[in-house]
């Protein structure tokens, strides 16, 4: 109960009546609100599904700003309080860790199965045989995408289906102008960390990296590490061939006395017997890295002017200031060690490149150290650039998710079409199942196969076409022809056929969209009762 009352400036202002009382909610009222929170999320990102898909604009509480369609991108970014939407917001980060894509077509998938859902509630069916339904369903739908899948061979010298499919994922983005481009270096990227005899691929030996400046188009693929440092003294060398590298966790400065007695110093002997002393372990240092043969020293921590002049002046080169993570990788693509003490410095130890060089950009004093041709070049990079930071940033999710398909890819070969028509052709295979089973669960089997016709109807409408006329007539056609592969021709090309098209997708993450949506939703109808911490 409220009602309005007036400030002293006539302002009106409205007071609500036991405001911290909250119902609790129980039986089919709770599943229904539960329905419609979950449906709330999903209409979000329906209108970012596909390549002509909107995008959205995120503001922190901070003021930064965040521009993308990545479904798992705007989930994270919202501020979230509702419970039931706190499961879509994972149930897209599920799909983010596991597979890479697909993330808003999973909760777009979610939110049609709950919205068919409240139609079968409504109807008197009880919550359990409309889950139990919907279990039965995703299993014929999973098992009937194995039966459309085409297997795709690729060798290290065949590429061109993998590149395919990474461009499929990137023509729903911000950057699809430089689809090709960007989906070339992404299979390039994943093949040089890749073991193709295991089917494996790590992808934390891919550094994505961005620098503000240039255009999309200057983006490239580095077979090595772009560490974003400078050499510490301008007068070192921008180029180094054939280096022999130190990498270092220990500071180039003379240890600390661990007492807390005071050291004072009274005379200028004394003054100068001291600066002597730490010049003499700054020249014990530097003799020991030329000693073992480096000519590059990389340093997790950093160094004073003194030692950074005579670093200059004995002609070894070095970098201040590298942050753990990229010590690591560099270790990696170098195949040197990380050494903590000098005393532990050897030859063997050293990471080899074949050429190190500084970088400068534009007519900033930005400088970035490239670090190429390493002794293993497991490790590699991806260097982006764009016109802004919010640009770099879209791009840095778009290669992300080219990444995991063309490493899906490799793990498994098998692929499906895209633009809606394994949708179309799971719905129609559920539909037919539903026949085989007499009792009430063959209503949430159908509500199943309208719920998968959600995402090609997303797409049409997103495109700018007439939804339930295209959706109708590719039906029209799968069935007329007994063929697969026809979809939504979002891009206007003139043909549903999506082979012609070369819009694919792979198997895995289009299966794990199914079933992930299809678990969500079971344990939302399952929840027949909201208690609030209040209560108890």
């Amino acid at each position: 109960m409220s009602f309005a009352a007036f400030d002293e400036s006539g302002r009106r202002f409205i007071i609500l009546r036991e405001q911290e009382q909250k119902a609790r909610l129980s039986g089919l009222e709770a599943v229904k609100t539960n329905v419609t929170a979950g449906k709330a999320v999903s209409r979000i990102l329906r209108t970012s599904l596909g390549p002509k898909g909107m995008d959205k604009m995120l503001q922190s509480p901070d003021g930064d700003i965040v521009i993308t369609n990545d479904g798992a991108t705007i989930l994270d970014q919202m501020d979230v309080d509702n419970p039931i939407a706190k499961l879509m917001v994972e149930l897209s980060r599920s799909q983010d860790y596991e597979i890479g894509d697909g993330t808003t077509g999973v909760v777009v998938m979610a939110g049609a199965l709950l919205e068919q859902a409240e139609n079968l509630l409504d109807r008197g069916i009880h919550p359990i045989r409309i889950a139990e339904g919907y279990e039965v369903a995703s299993r014929i739908a999973v098992e009937h995408l194995e039966k459309i899948a085409h297997k795709f061979e690729f060798g290290e010298t065949d590429v061109e289906p993998l590149i395919q499919t990474c461009m499929t994922t990137l023509s729903s983005k911000i950057v699809n102008r430089c689809k090709r481009s960007l989906a070339e270096i992404a299979v390039k990227a994943v093949l040089a960390v890749a073991d193709l005899e295991r089917k494996d691929v790590n992808l934390d030996l891919i550094k994505v990296e961005g620098k503000v400046g240039g255009k999309l188009e200057d983006t490239e693929l580095i077979y090595g590490i772009v560490v974003d440092k400078d050499m510490s003294h301008p007068q070192m060398p921008k180029k180094i061939e054939d280096a022999n590298i130190a990498i270092l966790t220990c500071p180039f400065e003379p240890p600390k006395p661990k007492t807390k007695h005071k050291v004072e110093i009274d005379t200028v002997e004394k003054f100068e017997t001291l600066r002597k002393q730490e010049q003499h372990y700054f020249d014990e240092m530097v003799q020991k890295c030329k000693d073992v043969g480096a000519t590059l020293v990389i340093c997790q921590w950093g160094f004073d002017d003194e030692a950074n002049h005579l670093l200059m002046h004995r002609n070894l080169p070095a970098v201040r200031w590298v942050g753990g993570v990229e010590l690591e990788l560099i270790a990696i693509a170098t195949g040197g060690r990380i050494v903590p003490r000098f005393q532990e410095l050897t030859p063997e130890k050293l990471g080899r490149a074949g050429l190190v060089r500084e970088k400068a950009f534009g007519t900033t004093k930005d400088r970035m150290l490239y670090i190429e041709h390493c002794a293993n070049s497991k490790a590699v990079t991806i260097f982006i650039r764009g016109g802004n930071k919010m640009m770099i940033e879209e791009t840095k999710r778009s290669i992300h998710d080219a990444l995991c398909v063309a490493r899906n890819l490799i793990r498994n070969n098998s692929i499906v079409y895209g633009g809606g028509s394994a949708e179309i052709a799971c719905s129609l295979a559920v539909e037919a199942g539903a026949d085989r089973f007499p009792g009430v669960e063959q209503y949430a089997i159908r509500a199943f196969a309208e719920s998968l016709d959600a995402v090609p109807m997303a797409l049409a409408e997103n495109s700018g076409l007439q939804p339930i006329e295209t959706l109708s007539a590719v039906k029209h056609q799968q069935i007329k022809e007994n063929i697969t592969h026809l979809g939504i021709d979002c891009n206007d090309v003139g043909t549903n056929d999506m082979r012609e098209q070369y819009v694919f997708e792979t198997l895995i993450g289009k299966q794990q969209q199914i079933l992930l949506a299809t678990q969500v939703v079971k344990m939302i109808l399952k929840i027949d009762d909201v208690i609030t911490p209040s209560e108890f």
